[in-house]
């Protein structure tokens, strides 16, 4: 997928003000209207340019846009970074898709509710102030204790000048114990202040967990690489596993080879129906890297008649 370089497409300044951008759509748009232009590619300009006005006109998708950074050049390979989205604060209560546009587009607004009002009872019932969406991070500890944690949004907005702006709110947030990634948490009333009396929108916290370094998570399942040395692979023996709730031990079967998985149930995330802890065990082989190590790795190769190819035979 390429990476579309909007600014360039409308011939603006990366700090372009709202009114510059109008002013360059309504001469592109004029410039390539199907209707107007004789160019071959006028169609696909126009809607190129369309897409871009789209983006840039909306300080939401603006900012998230912005947020990718200036490194990027138009046609290059893209693929949006891992919840580069997290942590802005959006109008509609997500969870909408958008409009068809290229394919570049939907990949950063088309599942997100990128501006997205909701829809029903709600959205009919003006006296009530809009809800508003956020992707959030928190650790994947955060899942097994629960607690209280400040999550800090950024919500971005035009001045009376027509520049972006971000304003930055941070929120006391009471994360439920056993919460998965993409559930979504409600805090009645803090979505978007009420015309009149009307009661204020709310907002809606969707939980992303931030990458662990030792742990993956699918569902409710969580998944750890453990890492064993070749005699405690071969003579079994009980040894430290980590898990997001503290350390266990774990008894390793003698014999024990490489990628066998072992399940501890219920030490996944907790829940009515908690998830389990897979350890794919990982034989790892100490470095030959003094005299006696490689001392030792000949008297093995001497004393130890083993070939792990000798099943393949000749093929």
């Amino acid at each position: 997928m390429d990476f579309k370089d909007y600014y360039r497409i409308m011939g603006v300044a990366r700090d372009a003000s709202q009114d510059e951008i109008k002013r360059a759509y309504r001469k592109l748009a004029r410039k390539y209207h199907p209707d107007v232009s004789k160019a071959a590619d006028a169609e696909l300009r126009f809607k190129e340019v369309g897409e871009a006005y789209a983006v840039l006109r909306d300080p939401e998708k603006r900012a998230a846009y912005d947020q990718l950074g200036a490194n990027w050049k138009a046609g290059q390979e893209f693929r949006p970074p891992p919840d580069w989205d997290a942590g802005f604060e959006f109008r509609g209560g997500g969870g909408e898709r958008a409009s068809a546009h290229s394919d570049f587009f939907e990949s950063l607004f088309g599942g997100g509710g990128f501006g997205a009002r909701p829809g029903g009872r709600r959205q009919a019932r003006q006296a009530h102030g809009e809800d508003h969406h956020a992707k959030v991070l928190i650790d994947l500890e955060d899942a097994y204790t629960g607690g209280t944690r400040a999550i800090s949004l950024r919500r971005p907005e035009f001045d009376s000048n027509g520049h972006m702006v971000t304003k930055l709110r941070t929120l006391n947030v009471k994360i439920p114990k056993g919460v998965k990634q993409g559930q979504r948490i409600r805090l009645a009333g803090e979505g978007a202040p009420a015309m009149g009396t009307g009661r204020a929108g709310d907002l809606y916290l969707e939980i992303e967990f931030n990458p662990h370094r030792v742990f993956r998570v699918e569902g409710r399942d969580v998944y750890l690489e453990l890492p064993l040395t070749p005699w405690e692979a071969a003579l079994g023996g009980t040894v430290q596993a980590p898990t997001p709730s503290g350390p266990v031990d774990l008894k390793i079967p003698k014999g024990t080879t490489s990628k066998r998985k072992m399940r501890l149930k219920q030490r996944g995330i907790p829940g009515r129906s908690a998830g389990d802890l897979y350890v794919e065990l990982v034989i790892t082989v100490p470095p030959a890297d003094t005299d006696a190590a490689r001392r030792l790795y000949e008297e093995m190769r001497e004393k130890l008649p083993y070939d792990p190819r000798s099943e393949l035979g000749g093929a």
